[in-house]
């Protein structure tokens, strides 16, 4: 189709201005403006799609490949000249689109503006809230820019995702406190993320400690012991934990002892002992060592008693210290605890006894043997034969230990008296030729007194 007679060049420069084609139109050349109309098109939407600043690139250069042809088109034609009616068509079509697209790139901008001062701050919800202005127009027309936006409002949530892996690491798992170290660390190594990873880590470490103390420790034991990582993370994180960690100790402490696990209170005690020996809960600390301490010894004692059925066995082969016990004086009435063969034993007065605790004896004892020759008598058998008994006390080997130092302090044997030469004797088969006494508590008594002092 041919143009019109009298072109004017600037009108058609200005009228392809537009990115439309409308040039074309005042030349009368339809074909042109469908095509320029299309590779308009092509270009906003390969943008949109890749939102890379150099299709927007690829769209100035159209622009201005549009308009220099329209002005070349228009120049060629011999009736080429300024037209009034023209030039305002051009300029009432061009000057709205142009407008428009420039209010639009200036809005995205505006946006990015304060998506990026809000990431600035650390605040990401602030930037998210932002970010959700952005509409198709803006991806349309100023694609980067809303790509940015979308960049950080990405980031974001993969903080989000890592604070709540955070939360889940305030409950002493430290897989997840592993994970959301990761995700933080990836965030941190993009430009830009640094306040706003640092809002996220310091929100967490503000809920540090929490209400239990071994949980602190593990979780303080873990932050400090993290080597690896952007030092943005390690550094407060490890600045956290020596704020947490000696409280965590005697929290542990006192709730490891409340659970009766001495060892592991008393290496928590002597932990906050040894890395913060001028902690104001260090005289708490050295008591709750002392405590823990006794109580390890007192269970020991109890276990190496229970077991004691023998000379042989428990506290007589592995005799142990309690401390706390009452000191043991020769010569002085000491409350003891019998064990071993008890069958004499059992026969002592209880204010003899003490539990363990409060007892500074272990008297151990072996099993009764033949003592000293009492007296010797005669006995007719049940066939009529005549025949001597001898009658021995009841040797008893004692050991006796300082339950304060586990040291021995007496090892006798001990011979107990009692009744011989019954009128009577009972036996089974032929008439024995040596029998032990019978004991009565008192003859028991007299001989295990000077063991305990009585």
């Amino acid at each position: 189709m041919t143009g019109p007679r009298e072109p004017d060049p600037l009108a058609v420069a200005v009228g392809n201005a537009s990115l439309l084609g409308a040039g074309y139109l005042l030349l009368g050349h339809r074909a042109l403006f469908w095509a320029a109309a299309a590779g308009t098109a092509s270009l906003l939407w390969l943008t949109y799609t890749t939102a890379e600043t150099w299709c927007e690139l690829l769209v100035v250069l159209w622009w201005a490949t549009l308009v220099g042809h329209g002005w070349w088109l228009a120049r060629r034609h011999p009736a080429a000249g300024p037209r009034r009616g023209p030039r305002v068509l051009a300029l009432a079509l061009t000057v709205p689109v142009l407008a428009a697209a420039g209010w639009v790139r200036f809005d995205a901008y505006g946006i990015e503006d304060r998506v990026t001062e809000a990431r600035a701050e650390g605040s990401c919800r602030t930037a998210v809230d932002a970010q959700e202005e952005v509409a198709f127009r803006h991806r349309l027309l100023a694609a980067p820019v809303a790509a940015r936006g979308d960049t950080v409002v990405g980031a974001c949530e993969r903080l989000d995702t890592a604070a709540g892996y955070l939360s889940g690491g305030l409950s002493g798992d430290l897989d997840m406190l592993e994970s959301a170290f990761e995700r933080l660390g990836a965030v941190l190594g993009e430009p830009g993320n640094e306040r706003t990873v640092e809002v996220t880590l310091d929100r967490y470490l503000g809920r540090l400690p929490t209400d239990d103390g071994c949980r602190n420790v593990r979780i303080a034991d873990w932050l400090r012991d993290r080597k690896t990582g952007p030092k943005d993370l390690t550094a407060p994180a490890s600045a956290t934990a020596d704020r947490i960690v000696p409280g965590a100790l005697a929290e542990c402490g006192d709730a490891l002892m409340t659970d009766e696990e001495w060892a592991d209170a008393r290496e928590n005690y002597q932990r906050l002992l040894d890395e913060h020996p001028g902690d104001a809960r260090a005289d708490d600390a050295r008591a709750g060592i002392r405590k823990a301490g006794l109580a390890i010894e007192l269970r020991r004692v109890g276990d190496l008693v229970m077991a004691a059925d023998g000379m042989d066995s428990g506290y007589c082969r592995e005799p142990a210290k309690y401390s706390a016990a009452p000191a043991y004086r020769k010569g002085r009435r000491s409350g003891a605890v019998f064990v071993g063969d008890t069958e004499y034993t059992d026969k002592l007065p209880e204010e003899w006894r003490a539990d363990t605790p409060d007892a500074a004896l272990v008297v151990c004892a072996d099993e009764a043997d033949a003592g000293n020759v009492v007296e010797t008598c005669q006995y007719r058998d049940h066939r009529g034969h005549i025949g001597s008994v001898r009658f021995n006390k009841l040797a008893v080997r004692v050991k006796a230990y300082a339950l304060r130092t586990g040291k021995l302090v007496t090892d006798r044997t001990v011979q107990i008296g009692g009744e011989s030469c019954p009128g009577t004797l009972g036996y089974f088969g032929s008439l024995p030729s040596r029998m032990a006494v019978t004991p009565a508590n008192a003859d028991v008594r007299d001989a295990f007194a000077p063991v305990v002092g009585r």
